[in-house]
């Protein structure tokens, strides 16, 4: 298979799709690999580093889309990649398609086969695709909660931990998935007082046995949110249902309960977020303010930290994407039920039931468009 690798334009986005040690894996299969130009260079690898591996390298990304059968990305395809995009080209990459109606009807029209990172699912219901960057947006919420604290960014001039003497700042997390258990570690190590929610007791259960003494749990209902970001210094919300928009936990309203200064860090943005104020920004404007609290809603955090990011996903991607390459997407649904469920638009179909009910579209069972393989 022929393989694409093109350089990720969303606004900041420094991560790249592959690695050289990855373009080695799928050089091993005889598979052959087109790189951007410069595509690694913003994560710390070379154009030298991925010839040598064995991939070739183009100039634009024109290119990258024109010669490959496979384009494997980090983030979604923007606007001005929809016309590149060529019919039953294989994308693999996140697309988050419940919090774009655009999106999901470019990728409609242009018949591509769109395999999400976001929706690819264990049989114990997790997400290994989502894993990694989520460890990564957790703990970086905290990291930019401290910083828009900060007086000259607006926040209540609180320092996340306190000093002796100094009652420390509440942190209430909102979620209890990876994404609520790294924000929760991370505000715990800085010294906060945290409150972690969640609807499920049994994974409350579990939070209270492995967090540390300054980490409280709570039910999460519409009472106990209210009462909790009454006096809370900065809320993460950390909400996700797989494949479908997030909930509004947090209201324009509610915004009226909690003090000026106050920080709110919507993770689940990209999923349409879970505070109805929060609209994607990005790193170069991360920030605004609504009823005197400040607002931080970067739809791909992960991306300030490329390095890092990079290889914890690929690290998590490249196994499922040598699946794709060897036997092709058909056969690769076909035999791997998490890859079955990564698949959300095949044949001008949707075929994952959460992207359907966010815009009211048309739902065809995934079987549809893998029956040819077993007719075959």
């Amino acid at each position: 298979m022929i393989i694409g690798i093109p350089k990720e334009i969303k606004n900041n986005e420094n991560r790249v799709a592959l690695t050289p040690a990855g373009v080695a894996e799928f050089k091993k299969y005889g598979h052959e690999v087109y790189v951007q130009t410069t595509a690694g260079e913003n994560s710390g690898f070379s154009d030298k580093a991925y010839t040598e591996a064995g991939a070739k390298l183009l100039p634009t990304i024109e290119d990258v889309y024109s010669i490959a059968e496979m384009i494997i990305k980090v983030k979604e395809p923007i606007a001005s990649e929809y016309s590149l995009i060529k019919k039953d080209q294989l994308l693999f990459t996140y697309f988050h398609f419940a919090s774009s109606e655009p999106l999901t009807h470019a990728m409609i029209e242009r018949g591509a086969v769109c395999l999400a990172y976001e929706t690819v699912e264990k049989t114990d219901r997790s997400l290994p695709l989502l894993v990694p960057m989520s460890e990564v947006a957790g703990r970086m919420s905290i990291q930019e909660g401290a910083k828009y604290l900060e007086k000259p960014m607006k926040g209540k001039g609180i320092l996340l931990g306190g000093v002796p003497g100094v009652t420390p700042a509440k942190v209430v997390v909102l979620g209890g998935g990876i994404v609520g258990t790294q924000a929760a570690k991370m505000a715990a190590g800085f010294g906060a007082r945290v409150t972690i929610m969640d609807v499920s007791l049994a994974r409350l259960r579990y939070l209270s046995d492995v967090m540390p003494a300054n980490v409280t749990t709570l039910i999460s209902n519409h009472y106990n949110i209210c009462e909790a970001i009454a006096d809370a210094d900065l809320v993460i919300g950390a909400v996700l249902i797989p494949g479908a928009k997030a909930p509004h936990l947090i209201t324009r309203e509610m915004l009226k309960l909690m003090s000026p200064g106050t920080v709110v860090v919507d993770v689940a943005v990209d999923q349409g977020g879970c505070i109805e104020t929060c609209t994607p920004t990005t790193h170069e404007n991360p920030t605004f303010i609504i009823d005197e609290i400040v607002h931080y809603c970067v739809a791909n955090m992960p991306g300030a930290v490329p390095y890092t990011s990079t290889l914890a996903l690929t690290n998590a991607t490249l196994p499922y994407a040598l699946q794709l390459a060897n036997k092709g997407w058909r056969k690769a649904c076909k035999e791997n039920e998490e890859l079955k469920k990564g698949l959300n638009i095949a044949e001008s179909k949707i075929v994952y039931k959460g992207v359907a009910e966010a815009w009211g579209l048309s739902f065809d069972e995934v079987e549809s468009v893998l029956e040819e393989f077993a007719t075959a």
